[in-house]
């Protein structure tokens, strides 16, 4: 009887422990191989050449089985206790903010430039991506689906983990039904990996990349060789870099005198508060310290989605 007990006390406390362990945020999207296949995309010019983009708010708007699969690959994250961010929800949040950051640029002519994956990611402030592609097959009177799901960091769109299969032949047509036949077997597998990026990330920080530029003929007069005391100004930037990022975690595989890139720099998960940091928020505090005695260099952050952020020093 105490055996039965103390096996069950140490259930208890396992349960327990696991419902206190913090996940990562989640969202759904349609991939973009799904987006362009069915016709939801917009063509752009880039410096001459033509791309195609994803337009999800055209897809959730005219196919009722993008909204199934992602109610129902939603409801199964939900069931496994992952919080979950909507994307219809958050291309509203968008629209409403894209007016402002179309219409923001810096001085040196910068504009804002992020892809519709960026903009949805930095508004939903999730901690990875599910992207959702799938086929549907007929057999006769019956129907299968197969899928490939892939888990992408939001802020650095690395790929964590994926599954993909085939559902075996049904006589129903409903893509969230399909869905659930054909992925449920994988879903145990595919949530511990996503599970296990999310507690890596919090013992060796979060991967994010920061540019530093330099206005041309700023009011401050600085570059990134000007000197305050012994030291030039990269130089000052590296050791905040040191004392900021988790375990000091950075690399700057290029400096010049006016341009500075650094990558796989590791910013702490969550800040005091409990709020997840972004890159633009890592970079506001380099750019604040910068701004203060005996540095007095004024800045503009530019948002580049949740993962990178660029500094451009010397004015405002």
């Amino acid at each position: 009887m105490k055996r039965y007990f103390f096996t069950l006390a140490l259930a208890l406390v396992a349960l327990v422990a696991s419902a206190q362990i913090k996940k990562p945020a989640l969202m759904v999207i349609p991939s973009d191989v799904w987006c362009i296949s069915n016709g939801y995309y917009t063509e752009i010019d880039n410096m001459g050449t033509t791309m195609k983009v994803p337009n999800y708010k055209q897809a959730l708007q005219e196919n009722m089985g993008l909204k199934l699969a992602i109610a129902k690959l939603n409801d199964l994250m939900a069931e496994r206790q992952f919080p979950l961010q909507s994307l219809e929800q958050t291309i509203k949040n968008l629209e409403q903010q894209r007016m402002e950051d179309n219409l923001t640029m810096s001085k040196a002519g910068n504009e804002l430039a992020e892809s519709p994956l960026d903009e949805v990611a930095r508004v939903a402030k999730c901690d990875i991506i599910l992207e959702l592609s799938w086929e549907l097959k007929d057999f006769g009177p019956k129907h299968s689906l197969s899928y490939v799901l892939e888990g992408r960091d939001a802020y650095t769109s690395k790929t964590i983990g994926a599954a993909s299969g085939t559902g075996a032949p049904s006589f129903t047509a409903d893509v969230d039904v399909l869905l659930e036949e054909a992925i449920v077997a994988n879903m145990d597998n595919f949530n511990n990996r996503l599970l296990d990026h999310f507690t890596e990330m919090q013992t060796i920080g979060r991967e994010v990349s920061l540019d530093i530029k330099v206005f041309a003929n700023n009011a401050a007069g600085v570059d990134l060789e000007t000197e305050f005391g012994d030291d030039e100004l990269i130089d000052i930037i590296n050791d905040w870099l040191q004392k900021n990022t988790v375990q000091g975690r950075f690399t700057m595989p290029y400096a010049s005198e006016n341009v500075a890139n650094f990558t796989q720099v590791r910013i702490p998960v969550y800040d005091e508060r409990g709020r997840a940091i972004d890159a633009n928020g890592f970079a506001k505090g380099l750019a604040k310290m910068l701004k203060k005695e005996p540095y007095n260099i004024p800045s503009k952050v530019l948002v580049k989605g949740l993962g990178r952020a660029v500094i451009i020093l010397g004015e405002k």
